[in-house]
């Protein structure tokens, strides 16, 4: 059952402003207001990339059903993942769909109402509501990722810690693992300054009362956990405040650091001890009547601080509008004592008057700067820029939103960066923030109750100091590919550059980076070749707590961050595009990669899927999923029993019986031919990233498989330089109807019309037209074809995986009857067929000798004919079913080089859902 926003059932769940926010975590019935019994965050932090958990729960004391609200603000940069509700003995599940197209510009009008994209004080409110039986107990998990962005040389991490009552127990858990290392880190005391009836704690130095910080020179670990006296000492009513975190990183490298993990690569750019660039700044105050009192007078003070902060080689000019454009002087000034007095005296001598003339005093700044560059021949070594201040709406002159974008860009071609400052809750965001994006500017938002002096102060420190422009950051095309923005106008003193992309071969010991850029004094060319070998692959995770960001078992934070940096560039273009057909494009393509990472967008939207019974243990899988990863377990397959090693067993009867058929760990191969009794092993070496076609029967039966594999370093000692694991099977169902189903071992999202996702951590069983998927909780999923054919994908994971070791899964045919005599793939070519050996051994129980071989891991050879193709083979002894089972077979040796038809590239899907086969349809080798 699915609940789409507030449908039914008494559960509602929306995304809102700050100001909307009310009373946190209530009942309609104050006198009976249930409590909260916990409220505990846990982030873990990895290179930036940002992993966050908040778990509340709650207890209704009433004798009678209670509406409650979980209610929390989130980061307006941060993309939810996954949210969770258990009430009483039900589950209800979250999961991202695709949100319908016409809906998508409203919803991201709404966000530009309410947020503020990359804001310092940004946040939105997500909130979801139930009703509590009476005497007993619900509890909320809500997950989301943001990536930190450096500003004034630190990073930010804040939490809301607004439980809105005294909870018995509170916490607040961090870790941060920096592999470059930790530089500086501190803990700022409780902010808030939103809320009526916040902290007191506000005004005092150091970290809030009960932290504790742990700290190596890679990996801090930050605790807030206050006793219900310490909360009240705070705050009485539950508003503690905003929860921060700044800390920056070492940089030694010019080119910045480099970080690899299983074919994704992240690039950090922040060179440092740089002269600064000379700026041409404007400043285009509004002084309409709207600015009346606080605002104009904040403004005002805070444009004082500023002037007295311009460095002796930059220009400068004023520009005051409402509906008249009026100009200190038609041309920038030098920065001398007199010139900026004089500049203090005008600003003192604005006030506020008329209308709002956006576009005519854009124009005129745009003017301002393009007449100084053109002049004084200075472009390419100094930094053109407008900080432009409004707390309202176009109302004079050009008024059609379109019209202001086109007329400002052509006029600043690219050459004039805008800033823009909203101020108020009359402001048209979304046109500053456009104006800000298409002219490769920022925008902040500040509040009606916040301090606009002090905004604007904090905003110009970001860019007071110009570093390099017109930057460019370049990778061989044969190396990097699907990479993130890589052209940027300016770099500014205590920000970083960021670059995510894919790497075509993922052996590559060495990475080629050019970066060019111009600074104050020269064009500056940085070459080098970065190493990004083995050794650094995985470096940032090794001890570390992981995440479970993507859902999949083999977490890999820098395929986050590239997934989640390609989106918000996604989103970012769409909203600058005009053009009708570039704007679907980029939309699709923006969600097909949030429905991909699960990540919520105005394109995506949340269904809570339920209600299903809770399982013992629910509450703590789902309160550590995104912070921390689940307790992964391994479970049986084949009965009771207890495994040594990191694994956890539980007893499960399997209602299918699986053959020996498969394929499954890294990766082993067999094939069971059982009119002759005869069992064959072999193994195939491939390349993390590849996709294989294990079995290929489109054109009859219409079922393809393909599987895709993930690597990991090999054991100590080895005879391999690596191991590769399956991470995904894909089936394809072509008749009577088109289907597929992605499993992973996190979850099987099956499209058949509809479009289910489902969780591996829960048992369930689903079906229609033909097709049912079972699923029993972190074990198994049978996939059942037309009642003729099944398969049963054993799900593999580890409570502490070694690093060598990969969640992953195992692949076995329980039926075939359904699949065609033309099925071929590397494990359905050897379906409905015969083997025989032309030589045959003695068996291991008629020979002693054979014994010994086999203790000393050799055996008999002999040789295999199937198929047509004579095969040498030897004699060995593999464990499948999870290692729950030994088996005797005959092993082909060299990747079975003599045993499938063609080569292993012939075996290579172009994607998981190709459905092509070059072999095949009675195709052969010839020997």
């Amino acid at each position: 059952m699915l609940l789409l926003l507030g449908l039914c059932l008494g559960l509602s769940l929306c995304v809102g402003s700050q100001e909307e926010a009310q009373s946190w975590g209530h009942s309609t019935e104050q006198k009976t207001k249930p409590l909260m019994t916990e409220f505990s965050v846990k982030s873990t932090i990895i290179s930036r990339y940002a992993f966050t958990t908040v778990s509340c729960r709650m207890l209704n004391r009433a004798s009678e059903d209670q509406d409650i609200e979980f209610q929390m603000q989130i980061p307006a940069a941060a993309f939810i993942t996954n949210f969770t509700m258990l009430i009483g003995d039900k589950v209800y599940q979250g999961e991202i769909t695709e949100r319908a197209k016409k809906s998508g510009d409203r919803v991201k009008e709404k966000r530009n109402k309410t947020t503020e994209e990359n804001g310092e004080k940004g946040t939105e409110i997500f909130r979801a509501s139930a009703v509590i039986p009476s005497k007993d107990k619900a509890a909320f998990f809500l997950s989301y990722e943001e990536l930190l962005q450096r500003r004034l040389g630190k990073y930010q991490h804040s939490i809301s810690v607004r439980p809105q009552q005294l909870s018995g127990r509170l916490s607040v858990d961090v870790n941060i693992l920096e592999s470059a290392g930790i530089a500086s880190l501190e803990v700022l005391p409780l902010h808030n300054s939103r809320q009526r009836g916040s902290g007191r704690g506000e005004d005092d130095s150091g970290p809030p009362p009960s932290t504790v910080i742990n700290q190596n020179e890679t990996f801090a670990n930050i605790i807030f956990k206050p006793s219900v006296v310490q909360q009240a000492k705070i705050a009485q009513n539950g508003v503690l405040g905003d929860f921060i975190i700044r800390y920056d990183v070492n940089r030694e490298q010019s080119i910045g650091d480099i970080q690899v993990l299983n074919g994704y690569f992240v690039h950090y750019f922040a060179p440092k001890d740089l002269p600064p660039l000379p700026k041409n700044v404007v400043f285009v105050l509004d002084s309409s009547a709207s600015m009346v009192g606080t605002k104009l007078r904040q403004t005002k003070d805070a444009l004082f601080t500023i002037l007295h902060d311009l460095r002796p080689q930059d220009r400068f000019s004023i520009i005051g509008f409402s509906n008249r454009i009026k100009v200190w002087k038609d041309h920038l000034i030098s920065v001398t004592p007199d010139s900026i007095r004089d500049g203090k005296v005008y600003i003192h001598h604005m006030s506020p008057t008329g209308g709002t003339d956006i576009n005519g005093a854009l124009q005129r700044a745009i003017r301002l700067l393009n007449k100084y560059v053109a002049h004084n021949d200075i472009g390419d070594r100094s930094v053109s820029l407008i900080i432009f201040l409004t707390d309202g709406k176009p109302t004079v002159g050009e008024t059609h939103t379109l019209k202001i974008l086109n007329n400002t860009r052509e006029a600043a071609r690219g050459q004039v960066c805008i800033f823009t400052i909203g101020i108020g809750n009359d402001v048209d965001f979304r046109l500053l923030e456009k104006l800000s994006l298409e002219n490769c500017g920022l925008t902040r938002r500040v509040h009606e109750e916040e301090d606009a002096g002090s905004q604007l102060i904090g905003f110009y420190d970001e860019i007071r100091t110009p570093l390099l422009s017109d930057i460019r950051i370049d990778y061989p095309p044969s190396s990097v590919v699907q990479a993130t923005k890589t052209l940027f106008p300016n770099y500014f003193n205590g920000s970083e550059i960021i670059i995510a992309g894919k790497l075509v071969d993922r052996k590559l010991d060495h990475l080629h980076v050019e970066v060019t850029a111009s600074n104050s004094k020269k064009f500056v060319i940085l070459k080098t070749d970065v190493p990004v070998g083995p050794q650094k692959a995985g470096k940032d995770v090794t001890g570390s707590p992981r995440p479970e960001g993507d859902g999949e078992g083999d977490s890999n934070h820098i395929e986050r961050l590239w997934s989640y940096l390609t989106t918000k560039e996604l989103l970012s273009s769409w909203l600058q595009s005009d053009d009708e057909p570039e704007k679907e494009r980029l939309r699709q393509q923006a969600q097909d990669l949030a429905l991909s990472y699960r990540f919520l967008t105005p394109f995506t939207s949340m269904k809570l899927r339920g209600p299903v019974p809770r399982k013992d243990g629910l509450e703590e899988a789902h309160g550590m999923s995104a912070a921390m990863g689940p307790e992964p377990v391994v479970q049986s397959v084949r009965g009771a029993g207890t495994q040594p090693g990191p694994f956890l067993e539980k007893p499960y009867q399997p209602r299918i019986k699986i053959s020996k058929t498969s394929v499954d760990g890294d990766p082993h191969f067999v094939v069971d031919f059982p009119l002759s009794k005869l069992t064959v092993c072999f193994n195939i070496d491939g390349q993390p990233g590849d996709i294989l076609r294990l079995v290929s029967d489109h054109m009859d039966s219409g079922v393809t498989v393909n599987g895709e594999l993930i690597g990991a370093p090999a054991p100590p000692n080895g005879h391999k330089k690596q191991r590769t694991y399956f991470r995904t099977i894909t089936i394809l169902v072509n008749k009577p109807e088109r289907s597929y189903l992605e499993i992973t071992p996190s979850r099987v999202i099956l499209d058949g019309g509809d479009r289910l996702v489902l969780p591996c951590n829960q048992s369930v069983v689903v079906g229609s037209r033909g097709l049912e998927v079972s699923v029993s909780a972190n074990a198994n999923v049978t996939v059942t074809i037309q009642g003729s054919i099944a398969f049963v994908i054993l799900i593999h994971l580890y409570k502490k995986p070694a690093p060598f070791q990969r969640h992953h899964l195992g692949f076995y045919i329980a039926n075939s009857e359904g699949l065609s005599s033309n099925c071929h793939g590397l494990l359905g070519q050897f379906l409905n067929q015969d083997a025989r050996l032309t030589e045959d051994p003695a068996g291991p129980s008629q020979s002693p000798t054979h014994l010994l071989l086999l203790q000393a891991g050799e055996g008999p050879e002999a040789v295999l004919k199937v198929k047509g193709h004579q095969v040498p083979v030897v004699w060995k002894q593999r464990k499948i079913y999870n290692g729950e089972e030994q088996i005797d077979c005959w092993f082909a040796r060299n990747n079975a080089a003599k045993l499938i038809d063609g080569e292993y590239k012939d075996y290579l899907a172009s994607h998981p859902f190709d459905t092509g086969m070059t072999l095949g349809r009675g195709t052969s080798r010839e020997l």
